[in-house]
């Protein structure tokens, strides 16, 4: 497949790097100079401008992309090139910093595939960290959901239970299961909660501890 991606930065450059490693064909669009260059370094095809211009998106190849990474650090510049990356015809993604308001996010959810924030995502992996072995965090969702992974232990009061019988608050919602030795699918209301299992979680944050309980047990975050 190929990307055009805005920002040869921290995020658009990590981002191109994962995409060229699995063989897509990936143009970085870049307006500081320096940045540019230290991109073109590492091998990557770099279009020095401003990405929310019409012409250097063109110059770019945006008529023959299959999707439009708007990862740059200005807001403006993302929205401005998503809507011509719609223009033609390409899948939109859109960042958005930590710090943005929920009406703005609306504001721009409505007129992109998909908005990303990375600043929230690197926090995710440090959550993880700080957690422990049996919850993970996936994703935050919306400003007030997650989904979260969580792992049977010998303390789970639902061990032993099938996905029938779990009941979890109603502000959760089981999303896939799997076995300890296998992938994640969608539950079937037979299968069985047993140590080492994985449950995936819809859940809003203010019922986390509480599905936290029901799956894990009373196992402190930590294991201490």
């Amino acid at each position: 497949m190929r990307f055009v991606i805005i920002g040869a930065g921290r995020v658009g450059l990590r981002t191109a790097r994962v995409l060229a490693e699995e063989g897509h064909e990936v143009t970085l669009v870049e307006r500081d100079a320096t940045t540019a260059d230290r991109a073109r370094e590492e091998g990557f095809e770099v279009i020095e401008g401003d990405g929310s211009k019409e012409d250097i998106l063109e110059t770019a190849g945006i008529e023959d992309a299959d999707a439009l990474g708007a990862l740059s650090g200005d807001l403006n510049v993302n929205f401005a090139a998503c809507l011509m990356g719609k223009h033609h015809g390409c899948r939109t993604i859109m960042r958005i910093d930590e710090d943005y308001r929920e009406n703005i996010y609306r504001k721009y959810a409505e007129e992109v595939d998909d908005i990303v924030y990375p600043e929230r995502l690197g926090a995710i992996g440090a959550k993880n960290a700080l957690l422990g072995g049996s919850i993970r965090a996936i994703a935050d969702v919306a400003q007030h959901l997650q989904v979260v992974e969580l792992t049977v232990t010998d303390e789970s009061p639902m061990r032993g239970y099938s996905i029938t019988e779990l009941e979890l608050p109603a502000d959760a919602r089981v999303l896939a299961f799997g076995k300890h030795d296998g992938p994640m699918r969608i539950p079937l209301p037979d299968d069985s909660l047993e140590i080492g299992d994985r449950v995936a979680v819809l859940a809003d944050f203010e019922v986390l501890e509480d599905v936290r309980q029901i799956l894990v047990g009373q196992t402190p975050i930590g294991g201490r």
